[in-house]
């Protein structure tokens, strides 16, 4: 009945991702190598995991062209190429990438944290998925670290979030009381608020909305239809993917483009610090747009002899006479605490005035909470450290 009805379907309508919970598969797509393909997870609540992991499956070639079936349904699983987030079975020879067994307990290469479908999906293709992209040869060093520190600093996350694991020990954070709520501007936030379906039901309009406002895709045409509402679903998971997929693809571009070459760049200014002043405390670059913290914190933590940099200097802008800023360095990459920061009196303060409470001449501003300042040059930039440690 299943077959016959996408037969159907496929013959009468361009086609479509989608699931009917009672029918079946609406629609297959056929891969290049003629076998029928879908990507298939499970139907209902989505969250950012399997959003980012279906996105990541279809970067692959081999996957492009493949339909999404979104079921709980063991029987439409069966005839899936590849299951992600469902199912029950975690096999990569067979293409089954669940991981909500009791048993499972699959962790990224030298992590710990348990893997979600995001996880599960990027370990097994996320070397390819990154040359792919940047053109680099998979077995290349380059692609190597960029696996990683993508993993590190945004697929760990979503897993950790997925299986309802803790940034800290709960133990440890019980006594502390948040100041404010951070909680609604997460990515996982963000993917959770497309399951609501409020602006889609009845006149489908929000407060202060029309209907040209709202998106027709995500509208059901029949609210009271199963299938209307199925497809509104799968439409607001598309987005939901979407939003997650070209996230990791400008994060993928900023690691490769940006924060790669810059290594170079801070090795050589850490490595001649000591000809900017004894105590060996100052890193300056030449040019400013330097993502300096994560390669400064391994540098330094593979000299743990050498003093902490306290300052990193850099001019504001590559034009010639650009205004030069000193930034504290914090006491670690998350941290708002700087290790040594500007002087109480000269924060907040602005140009003369700056200057004269400074003793030093090109006084820009120093930030009301002594992090950062600014200079009309290089030198009077220089002259704002060198006080600071002299003192």
């Amino acid at each position: 009945m299943a077959q016959e009805i996408a037969a159907k379907r496929l013959k009468t309508s361009p086609p479509t991702i989608g699931t009917h919970k009672s029918v079946g598969p609406l629609v297959y797509l056929e891969c290049l190598d003629g076998k029928q393909l879908a990507d298939s997870h499970h139907s209902g609540h989505f969250h950012a995991d399997e959003a980012l992991a279906v996105y990541l499956l279809r970067i692959l070639p081999s996957y492009t062209s493949s339909s999404l079936i979104r079921t709980r349904d063991p029987a439409l699983l069966a005839t899936c190429h590849t299951v992600v987030d469902v199912g029950g079975e975690y096999s990569p020879p067979t293409n089954r990438y669940d991981h909500h067994q009791r048993t499972f307990d699959v962790t990224f290469p030298n992590h710990t944290t348990k893997l979600s479908s995001a996880g599960l999906v990027y370990m097994h293709f996320g070397r390819s998925i990154i040359a792919q992209k940047t053109k680099l040869p998979e077995s290349s060093a380059e692609v190597s670290t960029l696996y990683e520190k993508i993993y590190s600093d945004f697929v760990e996350a979503l897993d950790a979030h997925d299986n309802g694991i803790s940034v800290y020990d709960p133990s440890e954070t019980a006594p502390l009381k948040k100041r404010f709520n951070d909680g609604g501007v997460t990515l996982g936030s963000l993917v959770n608020d497309l399951n609501n379906d409020f602006d889609e039901i009845g006149d489908g309009r929000a407060e202060g909305t029309t209907s040209e406002d709202m998106d027709a895709a995500t509208r059901p045409t029949d609210p009271t239809s199963t299938a209307d509402l199925q497809a509104a679903e799968d439409s607001r998971f598309l987005r939901a993917s979407k939003l997650m997929g070209t996230t990791f693809l400008r994060k993928l571009a900023y690691y490769h483009q940006t924060w790669l070459p810059a290594f170079n760049t801070v090795s050589a200014a850490y490595a001649s610090r000591a000809r900017y002043h004894a105590s060996r405390q100052i890193v300056v670059f030449e040019s400013g747009g330097v993502p300096w913290k994560d390669h400064l914190y391994a540098l330094e933590a593979e000299h743990p002899e050498e003093p902490k940099i306290c300052y990193v200097l850099y001019p504001e802008s590559p034009q010639e006479g650009a205004k030069w800023r000193i930034q504290c360095v914090p006491v670690d990459k998350e941290s708002f605490v700087s290790r040594k920061p500007l002087k109480e009196e000269w924060r907040g303060l602005r140009d003369d005035e700056l200057s004269q409470k400074m003793g030093i001449d090109g006084g820009v501003f120093v930030h009301a909470s002594g992090f950062i300042g600014g200079n009309a040059t290089k030198g009077g930039a220089f002259d704002m450290a060198k006080k600071m440690l002299d003192n």
